[in-house]
Order: structure tokens, then sequence, then C-alpha cells
């Protein structure tokens, strides 16, 4: 049976990086498309920084990859927060309307 090497991590990374960075470029209309795709990059980074971590035996990449997910929560739940408050007042999320909050 073949083992999961570093290259296999590598590779999964690197996918969901591509697949975060279409869904930003690809789908500029919908805000929360826009933060699941921030999320899958961010995954992405954990993932890679786990995989490093553990081939070169150190827990340094693992402890940032904690910090980086409770931020990445933080950043979904204010996010989130803001987009149903923006909702309730406006009736809409798109971009193009969220983008008259320029001030």
């Amino acid at each position: 049976m073949m083992a999961v090497g570093l290259a296999h991590y590598l590779t999964v990374g690197a996918i969901l990086f591509v697949l975060g960075i279409l869904g930003i470029f690809l789908n500029r209309k919908n805000i929360i498309v826009i933060l699941m795709s921030v999320e899958l990059i961010l995954l992405s980074v954990n993932l890679n920084l786990v995989a490093f971590s553990a081939q070169l035996n150190d827990l340094t990449g693992q402890i940032f990859a904690m910090l980086i997910l409770t931020v990445a929560a933080a950043e979904a739940a204010i996010g989130l927060a803001i987009l149903v408050i923006y909702f309730r007042n406006r009736g809409t999320i798109e971009v193009e309307d969220v983008s008259t909050l320029k001030g």
C-alpha cells in the first residue's frame, strides 16, 4: 500500500488554494462565497503548515496553524454578523450594493 507523503499534502493544499482564488475572482457578486473562498485559502495554508511541521518534527507550524484557525473563526463570525445586520437594514448583500458604504 502507498504511504501518504508530504507531496500529497502539498498537492491538496495547492488545490484548495487555487479553488479559493478562483472563488474570489470568478464570483464577485456574492459576499458569502467570497468569505468562503478566503476560508479555503486559509485552510490550505494551515494544511501546508501542518504538513511541513510533521515532516520536520517541529511543533511551530502546528502552533501557527491553531493561531490561524482562531483568527479565521473570528473573521468568519464577525463578517457574517456584519452581513446579517446589513441584510436586515438593506435587504440585499450584493457586492455592488455594499460598496456604497464607502465614506
